[in-house]
């Protein structure tokens, strides 16, 4: 088999493990193309999710699958697919061949796996500086969404989906195409290949609210409460009063208003 490596040297452990990829890759038989117009039959991405979601388009273009190596700070797309996160298992897999179809979302041209936003992690996204990532891993993430909190101003969104339409006044939206999303979340009742996106809308007004937010976040639960809401549905349109970023596993992904839409198993990736 001969893979396309893409390496990010810019996350969090792929500029030093990124030669350990190529060096396990060649020992377990996998050949790994130099040139830019050999023939393929695999990528492998060494790097996070926003590395994996750029090369989405390469792999449906050429019609081949895409091996993770996670070496990213929250690597939610290995922690959904039950990818390991030393790069001897997760070479392993590609080696091994075995695929599965998952499915991927799509917002204002760019591809995601995992989430795409508005609002707050979106700001923190944007604060975010790749060297403080890779130096400093989730405590640079979390100096950054206080800083992104402390600015966090609530916007007007109009969220339509199947036929209906909900008017909200947020701080954060998200919509999710898996269970696990921003490091630390995961809804029991959501999966990679089950068809929708789920979208998250965060409007606390006051601490209770947040006491209340947190808790179903944080508890894995889809249901209402006050101040957030969820909705599930293969594609949602969202408009909001005046244009504002969208980033998509953690990329930028241009501005509202904007199309979420859901592709079913469109992508093949090495798992177990």
């Amino acid at each position: 088999m001969r893979v396309r490596l893409v390496v990010n040297p810019l996350s969090r452990r792929g500029g030093r493990e990124g030669e350990l990829v190529r060096a396990e890759l060649r020992r377990l038989g996998v050949e790994i193309a130099e040139q830019a117009s050999e023939p393929i039959d695999a990528i492998v991405v060494a790097g996070g999710d926003g590395t994996f979601a750029h090369q989405i388009p390469v792999a449906l273009a050429h019609g081949v699958p895409i091996g993770l190596v996670p070496l990213g700070t929250f690597n939610d797309l290995a922690r959904t697919l039950a990818i390991p996160f030393d790069v001897s298992g997760a070479c392993a897999l590609v080696a091994a061949a075995r695929t599965r179809a998952i499915d991927v979302a799509k917002v204002n041209e760019a591809y995601y796996v995992t989430e795409a936003s508005i609002g707050i992690s979106s700001r923190l996204a944007r604060r975010q500086h790749p060297e403080g990532k890779r130096r400093f891993g989730l405590l640079a993430v979390i100096a950054s969404l206080f800083a992104a909190v402390r600015y966090a101003r609530p916007f007007h969104a109009e969220i339509e989906y199947d036929g209906r339409r909900s008017r909200v006044r947020a701080v954060q939206l998200t919509v999710a195409n898996g269970p696990h999303f921003g490091g630390v979340i995961t809804v029991a009742d959501a999966a990679i290949d089950d068809g929708w996106l789920d979208c998250y809308v965060v409007a606390v007004k006051n601490f209770a609210e947040v006491i209340g937010v947190t808790g179903v976040i944080f508890g894995g639960r889809r249901r209402a409460v006050r101040g957030f809401w969820a909705f599930r549905s293969p594609a949602f349109e969202v408009r909001t009063h005046k244009p504002h970023h969208i980033t998509a596993d953690g990329e930028p992904a241009g501005m509202t208003p904007a199309r979420f839409e859901v592709h079913p198993k469109a992508l093949r990736v090495f798992v177990h």
